[in-house]
């Protein structure tokens, strides 16, 4: 059963407080499909600048599934989870090959397409064809968490089918585009993570939450599993104008992106320890002199479930030996035109003579 008072209010409270963002100006599923992949795990002010800079060079879906998969990456840069930039192009060329450029309409079409889940396609069908389908992203589930009381884990089998719930009670029907935008701008500007305004909050007299004293007590999470480290060896090798890179294929971090050879070990290590390490005797095979200077260490990046300990060597080589000859071999140059993990954009910006 629908409970409409909770979405009039909340529509209310958005037509005074929205925010104007350029997708809330269309209701092209390519531009709002666009826009909700930047926002997964990108704050409005920095994913704006993405998302103008992206819809700039790739302005319709069959322009993207046209491009190469590293310029894609490049456009991609910086903004993290990169497997959201190759399930976008892989998206693209589905609907372009399959569909023949015009986006699927129902509910269980766009969540057919790669790396479009449920909040993601509910978000397209009701933005843009006004179908019945609740959103249900973190600033929606912080929200119902607290209006309602729930202690249920937000991120367990349970909690979800429960949140499901409430938020299909609470979905206006007649206008589901405008409630989803209004309980998620809710989330994003009111019923914030910390410290929020409740006294300013247009629901505060039906939320449980703020009748427990409890508001900060909400969402329950389950336990964060542990983060592994890993431990690795940036090699920036320059052999006259040229330097060496490798494309990340394997499934793992990064893929697709670029990188300087690189030497993983177990543990911590310094250099005297890798010199004993194969992958390094064969990295620098006949490539005669060397000069290593250490130019960062122990940088640690911190990523979903696992901390990255990186240290990054400057080698100048006498020869381009027999280890280096596997690797992509550019002018240094160029190096702004390929797409690098922000761990190793961070040591461009910060070493640029190198």
């Amino acid at each position: 059963m629908n409970d409409n008072s909770y979405s009039k209010i909340l529509v209310s409270w958005y037509e005074k407080h929205r925010r104007d963002l350029p997708w809330r100006h269309s209701s092209d599923p390519y531009v709002i499909w666009i826009s909700e992949v930047i926002l997964q795990q990108t704050r409005v002010a920095q994913g704006l600048a993405y998302f103008n800079r992206f819809m700039a060079r790739f302005p319709n879906v069959c322009l993207l599934a046209q491009a190469s998969e590293d310029e894609v990456l490049k456009y991609w840069e910086g903004l993290g989870y990169y497997s959201r930039a190759r399930n976008l192009h892989e998206a693209a060329r589905t609907v372009c090959e399959k569909h023949g450029g015009v986006f699927p309409r129902t509910y269980a079409g766009v969540r057919a397409l790669k790396g479009i889940g449920d909040y993601t396609a509910a978000a397209i069908v009701s933005f843009s064809y006004g179908l019945p389908y609740p959103v249900l992203d973190g600033n929606v589930f912080r929200v119902l968490s607290r209006l309602f009381a729930v202690a249920t884990p937000i991120d367990s089998t349970e909690g979800k089918k429960t949140f499901r719930r409430l938020a299909e009670m609470l979905l206006d029907e007649s206008n589901p585009g405008l409630h989803n935008q209004a309980i998620m701008e809710l989330g994003a500007l009111q019923c914030v993570p910390r410290q929020p305004d409740c006294p300013q909050c247009p629901l505060i007299y039906k939320c449980m939450a703020y009748a427990e004293g409890a508001v900060s007590a909400y969402p329950v999470k389950q336990a964060k599993a542990k983060s592994r480290p890993r431990y690795f060896h940036f090699f920036h090798i320059l052999w006259g104008e040229y330097t060496y890179l490798q494309r990340r294929e394997a499934k793992d971090i990064w893929q697709g992106l670029y990188q300087f050879p690189l030497v993983e070990t177990d543990g911590p290590a310094d250099f005297t320890d890798l010199q004993q390490a194969e992958d390094f005797r064969c990295l620098f095979q006949r490539c005669g002199r060397l000069e290593i200077s250490v130019r960062r260490q122990n940088v640690r990046h911190v990523l979903s479930h696992q901390v990255i300990y990186a240290t990054f060597y400057s080698v100048r080589v006498e020869q381009e030996g027999e280890g280096l000859r596997s690797y992509l071999r550019v002018p240094a140059a160029d190096l702004p035109g390929y797409a690098f993990p922000r761990l190793l954009q961070n040591y461009l910006q910060e070493c640029p003579d190198e």
